[in-house]
């Protein structure tokens, strides 16, 4: 079954990345220096592109902005733990890896995911159930960085932080009831970063098996921060002092 991918950014990066694309749908006379490279992309990889006209496009893709494009693509190939973290060898670099406990919200999902692209995270682990997936809401959330990171599923987050560990990998999570500011620690490498689901944070076993625990400080009334905010200011964190590690 193929899934359908909407709007520019998404289709344009499902073109750069490993998802095999089976057609495009492009509005009639739409032009324009973007839709161009568009073009030229999917002639590059041989994707054919069907051009059509307003009303087709908005029955295909009802109540959405698709933009005036719409690709058919085969559904998201989740990767496997392993290839996570041998990126990480590949690019001569100590494993960062974010572990997502149970976040439903697709926009949360789609930003987290941006964020941990653009900051060069090696791979984003979910649970297989309780969890938003990839879906075209989360690419369209991401500006298409699902293309470009691997997302991996597990059956028990439990267990899969107990593994990491086991490789050598330290496990921190964010809560914001941590004695410690995320500040003012140095995070350890190779690192996983828990972050938990909106409202309920990281359930109390996840909790039970991280080496450290983290808050981000609060001044205001409001006493939590979105959770896509929270991984931002703490995967930059984490990408600063590796920074100024090397230097």
């Amino acid at each position: 079954m193929k899934e359908k991918l909407t709007g520019v950014n998404s289709v344009m990066e499902a073109l750069k990345g490993r998802r095999k694309i089976d057609k495009i749908y492009m509005l009639e006379n739409r032009q324009g220096k973007r839709m161009e490279e568009l073009i030229y992309l999917a002639q590059k990889k041989g994707v054919y592109v069907q051009y059509a006209d307003k009303p087709r496009l908005d029955r295909m893709s009802p109540g959405v902005n698709h933009q005036g494009v719409i690709a058919l693509v085969e559904n998201y190939n989740y990767a496997q733990l392993d290839e996570v973290l041998q990126l990480a060898r590949d690019r001569g670099e100590d494993p960062f890896i974010i572990i997502l406990d149970g976040l439903e919200d697709p926009q949360n999902l789609g930003s987290i995911i941006r964020t941990a692209e653009c900051a060069g995270v090696h791979g984003i682990v979910i649970p297989r159930h309780g969890s938003a997936e990839v879906s075209e809401g989360v690419v369209r959330a991401s500006a298409g960085a699902v293309e470009h990171i691997l997302i991996v599923q597990e059956t028990n987050l439990v267990n899969t932080i107990k593994n990491l560990k086991n490789m050598g990998l330290w496990v921190a999570g964010a809560d914001m009831e941590a004695k410690k500011d995320y500040f003012s620690i140095s995070f350890p490498a190779p690192l996983a970063l828990v972050i938990g689901s909106e409202g309920k944070g990281i359930r109390r076993l996840v909790k039970e098996n991280c080496d450290i625990m983290v808050k981000i400080p609060m001044a205001g009334k409001i006493k939590s921060l979105n959770a896509s905010v929270a991984a931002a200011l703490l995967i930059y964190e984490v990408l600063r002092q590796r920074k100024q590690g090397g230097d």
